[in-house]
C-alpha cells in the first residue's frame, strides 16, 4: 500500500491507526494531494485522532500557497463544494476559498457546481453578517445570475456607495478574476495582507483598477467635505470598518501599480482623516491612517513616505505619532527593496548649486532655495542636510528677523517643514540605496547622471558614494563623484553602488584613505562596510549557520531593531508556542529569504532574555520557498543578511551591557563573551581607527593591540575591547565600568574627530579613551574608586 492509499484508508475508516506522526506528503501527486482533502474536509464529526492527524498535515500543505498546490478532477471540484455546502448547513459557516481553488486547478472540464453553490448562497446570504465577500460572489456567479443578483442585493445593505461600488465591480467580473480577487479580500483589515503574488495579479484586473481609483477620490472628497463642515465630524467615525478594508486594498492595489496620480491624492486624503476641523486632539479616521501605513508597508513610495511624515508631525493624538513612527521604520525599509521607485525624489523647487572639484569638473554641490519676505530673504540649502538662514543684503543672520516671524508667520512655518521634509526624503533616499544592494541595482549612466547626480537634493547623497560605471561590456570603473571626474561613457552605460566584496583589499584600503583624507563623510557605511564570507564550519554545515549562535541579548532591544532592519517575526514570551521565533527578511527582490533562529531565555529583573541561534537561507523557487545550501547564495546576498545579524547579536548582547556585572546565572556568558575575538564589524572599526589615530591630540597615548585599543593614563593603562567597548585595567586585569551616561566631570573630546561613517560603539570607544587618556581629570567617584582599588 503506497502513501496515498494508506493515507485513503485513515480517512475512511475510522478505526485505522496511524503509528506516529504523518509521514511527509512529497512523494504524493498534485492530483492526489487534491483527492485526498476532499475526503479529509468530507469526514463528520467526530473523528478519530489518526484522522485528525491527517486532516491537519493535509490543510498545512494545502494552505500554504508557497509550498504545493493541489490539483482536482471534476468529481472532487464537485464533491468539494458539495462538501461546503454541507458543513455551512451544519455549523454556519466553510471557507470558501479551497472551492474556488479547485475550480481554478481542476485537471479536466470544470463541473457543473451549480446545486451545491445555490444552496451555499441561500445559506450565507441568510445570515447576520457575510465573510468573504468577493469569494461569495464568485460563488454565486457559479450558481447562476439569480443567485449572483442576490448576493449583490444582500452585501450592498446600508454599506455606503465606496463599498457598494466596489461589489458592484467584483459582480462583473468573469469566474477567473472573481476567484483571484477572492485572495485579497480579507474581511477585515485586522487580518494579515495576502502574499505579494495574489496584489500582483490582481492588479491586473482594469475594471478593479478603475474602481481603486474612484474609491480613494470618494475617500478624499469625503475628507474634504468633513473639513469644510459639510459632514457633521464624529471621531474616528468618518469611514466603517467594510470600508476601511476596501480602502485598503483599493490603496495597495494603485500603490502597487505605482499610479500616477496617486501622491496628489495622498497629499489630499491623509491630512483629511488626520487631522480634526475642531481643535479637537481625536481623528476623523484613525483606523483608515492605519491602514494606509500597513498598505505602505507592502507597497511603498517615497511620496506616501514624505507625506505620512508630514502627517505624523501635525497630528494632535497623543498615541498617533508613536504608531506612526513604527510604521515609518518597516516601511522605510520594505522601500529600501522596491529600488523601481525607491530612488525618486522631487526637486521642491530647489536649484542646483555648482563648484569646480579638485579635479577641475564642474558639478553639482547641493540645492538651494530662496524666498522673499519684505527686506529679507530666506535660503534653504541643502548639502548633507538642509538648512535655513535669512539674510538681509546678503547678509546671513543669526535668527529669524523679528518682522518676518511677525508678518510672515506662515511662509516661516512653511520653510520650517520644508526642511524637515527635505531631511526626511534625504533619509529615505539613502536607505533605498543602501537597500538596492542586495538586489544589485543598476540604473542607465545618462539617467543617474541627470536625476539623481545632477538633482539638487538627491546629489547631495549620490555624490559622496563610490559608484561603478561599466565603461566597456563587463568593465566597470569605481569613481567618488566628490573627488574626481566622471568617466565618459554612453548614456545606456550601466551605472551601480560599488560594494567591497567586489573589490580587492587594496582598492578597498585607497577609497577608505582617500576618504579619510578629504573628509567625506558617507550617507551610510560603504568604503568601510563588512564583508561576510563562507567559513569552512558553514561549508560543514551546508544549510544553516552559527556563526552567532549561543548569544545571550536583551530580546526587547532585538525585538525593536527586527521591526527596524524591515525583519519580521512574532513576539516571543512565556506562553504557549512563545519559546521560538524564526525573524525572517526578504531580500533581493523577493528572490532569497533569511531567517534568524531565536529562542526564550528567561527574565533577568524586569528584563527579557533570548538566546541567538541558526541562520537560514530559502531561495523561491516557482513562487515557492525551498531551503538553500549557504554556499548557493549569492555572496552580496550572504554578506548583506549575515551584516544584519551581526548587528543585531552585536547591538543587543548583553556581553556589551556594563551594568551586567554583578547579574546572576548569565555571568558565564557575559565573562566569556565580552572580550571575545572581534566580528567583521569590530575589525572594520579597528581599521578606522588605525587610521584615525595618529590624528588625535591623544595619539601618543594610544595604540591597537590585537583586539583592544590600549590607553595609557597617568593613573593606569587601559585596554578597551573594540567589540563591547568593555574595558580592562593594567597591571591586574581588572573591570571598569564606565556607563555612558553617567557624569565623568570632563568632555569626551570627541566632538572635533571626523569620523566617515556613523557608528555608536566607535563613538563610545573614542570617548571612553579620551577620558582615560587624561585620568587624572576624573571626577566621578564611581570611576576613580575602581581606578584607585588596584593602585
Amino acid at each position: 500500500m503506497n502513501l496515498a492509499e494508506r493515507l485513503m484508508h485513515v480517512l475512511s475508516d475510522s478505526e485505522a491507526e496511524l503509528d506516529g506522526p504523518v509521514p511527509g506528503l512529497s512523494p504524493i501527486s498534485d492530483e492526489q494531494l487534491g483527492e485526498l482533502f476532499v475526503q479529509a474536509h468530507g469526514l463528520g464529526t467526530p473523528v478519530s485522532p489518526a484522522q485528525a492527524r491527517v486532516r491537519f498535515a493535509i490543510d498545512q500543505v494545502v494552505r500554504d500557497e508557497e509550498a504545493r498546490q493541489p490539483r482536482y478532477t471534476p468529481d472532487a471540484c464537485l464533491r468539494l463544494f458539495e462538501v461546503l455546502a454541507e458543513r455551512t448547513r451544519d455549523s454556519g459557516w466553510a471557507d470558501l476559498a479551497p472551492g474556488l481553488a479547485a475550480l481554478e486547478h481542476c485537471t479536466g472540464p470544470r463541473p457543473d457546481v451549480s446545486a451545491p453553490a445555490t444552496a451555499l448562497v441561500e445559506l450565507l446570504v441568510a445570515q447576520d453578517s457575510v465573510r468573504q465577500p468577493y469569494a461569495l460572489l464568485a460563488v454565486a456567479r457559479c450558481a447562476g445570475e439569480k443567485s449572483l443578483g442576490m448576493v449583490v442585493e444582500r452585501l450592498c445593505q446600508d454599506v455606503g456607495p465606496i463599498v457598494a461600488d466596489e461589489f458592484a465591480v467584483v459582480a462583473g467580473l468573469t469566474p477567473d478574476e472573481q476567484a483571484l480577487l477572492s485572495r485579497i479580500d480579507r474581511d477585515h483589515r485586522f487580518l494579515p495582507s495576502p502574499s505579494g503574488d495574489a496584489w500582483h495579479r490582481s492588479a491586473d484586473s482594469p475594471a478593479y483598477v478603475a474602481f481603486a481609483r474612484r474609491a480613494l477620490e470618494a475617500a478624499a472628497d469625503r475628507t474634504d467635505a468633513i473639513r469644510a463642515g459639510e459632514i457633521p465630524y464624529r471621531a474616528d467615525k468618518a469611514f466603517t470598518d467594510r470600508e476601511v478594508t476596501s480602502l485598503g486594498q483599493a490603496a495597495r492595489v494603485a500603490l502597487l501599480r505605482d499610479e500616477p496620480w496617486l501622491p496628489a491624492l495622498f497629499d489630499r486624503l491623509l491630512p483629511g482623516i488626520a487631522l480634526a476641523p475642531t481643535a479637537a486632539k481625536t481623528l476623523p479616521s484613525q483606523a483608515l491612517l492605519y491602514e494606509l501605513g500597513r498598505a505602505a508597508q507592502d507597497f511603498p513610495t517615497p511620496e506616501l513616505v514624505t507625506t505620512l511624515r508630514t502627517v505624523r508631525r501635525t497630528v494632535r493624538h497623543a498615541g498617533v505619532p508613536k504608531q506612526l513612527d513604527k510604521m515609518l521604520k518597516k516601511i522605510e525599509a520594505a522601500l529600501a527593496e522596491r529600488t523601481d521607485v525607491a530612488l525618486r525624489l522631487p526637486r521642491l523647487g530647489f536649484d542646483t548649486t555648482t563648484t569646480t572639484g579638485s579635479a577641475g569638473d564642474e558639478s553639482g554641490a547641493g540645492g538651494v532655495l530662496r524666498r522673499t519676505a519684505g527686506d529679507y530673504t530666506a535660503v534653504v540649502t541643502v548639502t548633507e542636510t538642509a538648512t535655513l538662514v535669512w539674510e538681509k543684503d546678503g547678509r546671513p543672520l543669526r535668527s529669524t528677523p523679528a518682522p518676518v516671524r511677525r508678518d510672515h508667520a506662515a511662509l516661516v512655518k512653511e520653510l520650517r517643514e520644508l526642511v524637515k521634509r527635505v531631511d526626511a526624503q534625504l533619509v529615505t533616499l539613502a536607505r533605498a540605496l543602501e537597500g538596492g544592494f542586495t538586489v544589485d541595482a543598476a540604473h542607465p549612466y545618462g539617467w543617474w547622471r541627470t536625476e539623481l547626480l545632477e538633482h539638487p537634493l538627491a546629489g547631495t547623497t549620490v555624490r559622496r558614494l563610490i559608484w561603478e560605471i561599466e565603461v566597456a561590456p563587463g568593465e566597470w570603473r569605481a569613481v567618488l563623484p566628490e573627488a574626481g571626474r566622471l568617466p565618459d561613457a554612453p548614456d545606456d552605460a550601466l551605472v551601480r553602488l560599488w560594494h567591497p566584496i567586489r573589490s580587492t583589499p587594496d582598492a578597498v584600503r585607497a577609497w577608505r584613505d582617500l576618504l579619510l583624507e578629504r573628509r567625506i563623510r558617507q550617507p551610510f557605511k560603504q568604503a568601510f562596510r563588512e564583508i561576510y564570507l563562507l567559513t569552512p564550519a558553514e561549508v560543514e554545515t551546508r544549510v544553516y549557520s552559527n556563526r552567532f549562535a549561543a548569544h545571550l541579548v536583551h530580546y526587547r532591544r532585538l525585538f525593536a531593531l527586527f521591526r527596524a532592519r524591515g525583519w519580521a517575526g512574532d513576539r516571543l514570551g512565556p506562553w504557549d508556542a512563545g519559546d521560538e521565533d524564526e525573524a525572517e527578511r526578504i531580500l533581493a527582490a523577493g528572490e532569497w529569504r533569511i531567517r534568524f533562529i531565536h529562542r526564550w531565555a528567561d527574565w533577568s529583573g524586569d528584563d527579557e532574555l533570548a538566546a541567538t541561534d541558526q541562520v537560514r537561507f530559502a531561495r523561491r523557487v516557482e513562487g515557492a520557498w525551498r531551503e538553500a545550501p549557504l554556499a548557493d547564495v549569492p555572496p552580496l546576498v550572504f554578506s548583506e543578511a549575515m551584516r544584519d545579524v551581526d548587528l543585531f547579536v552585536g547591538v543587543t548582547s548583553i556581553a556589551a551591557d556594563p551594568d551586567w556585572t554583578d547579574r546572576g546565572p548569565e555571568r558565564t556568558y557575559w565573562e566569556r563573551a565580552r572580550f571575545a575575538e572581534l566580528t567583521e564589524s569590530a575589525e572594520a572599526r579597528r581599521d578606522v581607527l588605525e587610521r584615525i589615530l595618529p590624528r588625535l591630540k591623544i595619539a601618543d597615548r594610544c595604540a591597537i593591540d590585537g583586539r583592544y585599543l590600549v590607553v595609557r593614563g597617568d593613573l593606569r593603562t587601559y585596554r578597551i575591547h573594540l567589540g563591547s567597548a568593555n574595558i580592562l585595567m593594567e597591571p591586574d586585569g581588572s573591570y571598569l565600568c564606565i556607563v555612558p551616561s553617567c557624569r565623568t566631570g570632563t568632555g569626551s573630546g570627541t566632538g572635533k574627530v571626523f569620523l566617515p561613517f556613523e557608528d555608536d560603539r566607535l563613538s563610545l570607544i573614542l570617548s571612553k579613551a579620551f577620558l582615560l587618556a587624561a585620568d587624572t581629570a576624573i571626577t566621578d567617584e564611581s570611576i576613580l574608586a575602581q581606578i584607585r582599588r588596584g593602585i
